[in-house]
């Protein structure tokens, strides 16, 4: 296996930005990097994370790393565009010489699916319960009804 090198950007994002803004950006700067002739290898959302120190007053951010492979010209062009936003408060590239990372399947589809499925779960769970809970509460007040009609029957 021969060592290729290859270029990880790992960017931190503002935390107060919503999710689909950050997936946008997360599309821009792939789409950037391909438009330079560059491929991309993988491209992460790491999450909102604390910062060791405060950034422009933000004491969080959203980290995400992106792993691409060209002749490093596009590195400037996508350094530039990052440093212009007022999303991003932090960039760094680093050149790696290792073997290329392994490329996931569009991340972002597979947390979708994911997270469609988890919920469908958790909302069949809570209707289920819901269900119970009112079965239950119909059983309880038919009994209560049957209790009172015999000691009523009873007293007579």
């Amino acid at each position: 296996m021969t060592n290729q090198p290859y270029y990880e950007t790992m960017y931190i994002l503002r935390p107060d930005i919503p999710e689909e803004e950050v997936e946008s950006h997360l599309t821009k700067y792939s789409d950037l990097i391909t438009q330079n002739g560059a491929e991309i290898l993988d491209n992460q959302m790491r999450g909102k994370r604390r910062l060791a120190y405060q950034i422009a007053k933000h004491k969080e951010g959203i980290y995400v790393q992106l792993s691409h492979k060209g002749d490093g010209q596009h590195v400037a062009v996508l350094e530039k565009a990052m440093r212009l936003s007022e999303d991003v408060i932090r960039y760094l590239t680093v050149k790696q010489d290792g073997p290329l990372p392994t490329p996931r399947v569009t991340p972002s589809n597979d947390k979708n699916e994911e997270d469609k499925k988890e919920e469908k779960e958790t909302k069949d769970a809570k209707e289920e319960k819901e269900t119970k809970e009112v079965t239950e509460e119909k059983e309880a007040k038919e009994k209560k009804e049957e209790k009172e009609t015999k000691d009523s029957k009873e007293d007579e």
